[in-house]
């Protein structure tokens, strides 16, 4: 079958101590410091077969992720730009929708039948190490990821344990076009991500409240719906790029503007008569600059929720936490918690649509295509097909 791998160079940075871990197992939990002179290409690969347990995946749409981007862009000494965990080489793609055509053995196949159309979670979590059992599941000791350390979904197959697929009929239900359900179905994964940020690690909100989204990539843009869906009084943007600033407004935010060309925290002050957001959402991966005008704005009792990724030590004036009574939450990934079924069920509910955030369509013998063009960091989600 086709798949677009990527394969670096291990090469770690001098200044990183790569750990007995990293060297047993060939992952780098710091994918920045280690991996050089990545190399993205569409190849042949074997076709993958189910193992007990496992489902094979014919892809139908495969979404272009930030991270995927980072993975093609890099520093000054060819290192790729992604901070977290990575093993290469890997098929990329974890954001993704397609049908299952072949079952493998055991009892964990209850549930599902050839020809079920599914989205699967990124997060390969074992089950039975100390943070899965108790309920983290993001926090995996044994974690896989897909499209990170193991094959991922920009390919025409793809094998997956059963245990992370979900069914989404609901969506199919929802929208007409066969097509487009497929695409808004493989924009699940980014959702979630959002929805476990504002409602599992920042315990959400009340009907009412204000709220600022910094960052109007896929996971911004779905966390302005979520919020909106919720019962936000007040969702303010900020985005930099212009086409992606007009999608937040598509998407319902009530106040849109340019960070270069404002200051966040004096615009939400006057707009909230110096109530201030009692939730805001770090989603541009540039905490060192979204943070610091984050504190300016915190409510009594506000939250700060921080999910895009970036390598960079952000100073915090944590005196301002304390007399706001603020709270500072991190958050990753998007397993667990019922999180999966209740954004399926709200893309079949209609309450949010991201059929208006895709963008751009490519084939799969153009993936290098597409992501070089989210590297302009202009669309809301770009998604392939195989």
């Amino acid at each position: 079958m086709k798949a677009l791998l990527l394969d670096a160079k291990w090469d770690p940075r001098p200044s990183y101590k790569v750990s007995d871990w990293e060297k047993k197992t060939g992952k780098a939990v710091e994918g920045f410091n280690v991996w050089r002179n990545p190399e993205l290409k569409i190849t042949e690969v074997p076709n993958p077969k189910p193992g007990p347990g496992e489902v094979l995946i014919k892809i139908h749409a495969c979404g272009v992720c930030g991270s995927d981007m980072h993975f093609y862009e890099t520093d000054d000494e060819n290192y790729i730009l992604y901070p977290g965990l990575t093993k290469f080489p890997a098929i990329l793609g974890h954001e993704f929708s397609g049908e299952i055509i072949e079952i493998g053995p055991g009892p964990e196949s209850e549930g599902f039948k050839v020809g079920d159309r599914v989205t699967v979670e990124e997060m390969v979590w074992c089950g039975y190490c100390r943070p899965c059992r108790d309920g983290y599941p993001n926090h995996c000791t044994n974690l896989e990821e897909l499209g990170f350390t193991v094959d991922g979904a920009m390919a025409e197959y793809i094998v997956v344990p059963i245990k992370l697929c979900w069914s989404i009929d609901s969506i199919f239900e929802r929208y007409a076009d066969e097509k487009l359900a497929w695409d808004v179905a493989a924009t699940t994964e980014p959702t979630c991500v959002a929805y476990n940020t504002i409602f599992e690690r920042a315990g959400g909100f009340r009907p009412g409240a204000y709220v600022a989204i910094y960052g109007a990539g896929a996971i911004g843009l779905a966390a302005i719906q979520l919020c909106k869906a919720a019962g936000a009084a007040k969702v303010f943007s900020f985005e930099i790029s212009p086409q992606r600033r007009e999608l937040a407004k598509v998407v319902g935010a009530d106040h849109v503007f340019n960070p270069l060309e404002v200051s966040p925290s004096e615009v939400i002050m006057e707009l909230t008569k110096s109530e201030g957001t009692d939730l805001s959402v770090e989603a541009a991966g540039a905490p060192d600059k979204t943070i610091p005008e984050m504190e300016k704005t915190i409510a009594i009792n506000g939250k700060v929720a921080q999910v895009g990724r970036a390598a960079v030590r952000v100073p915090m004036y944590l005196e301002t936490f304390q007399v706001r009574r603020g709270s500072l939450f991190g958050a990753q990934g998007h397993s667990g918690h019922a999180i999966f079924p209740s954004v399926i069920r709200m893309a079949g509910a209609g309450l949010i649509d991201n059929s208006k955030i895709i963008t751009a369509r490519f084939p799969l013998d153009q993936a290098v295509e597409a992501i070089g063009q989210s590297v302009k960091r202009e669309d809301g989600k770009i998604i392939i097909h195989p």
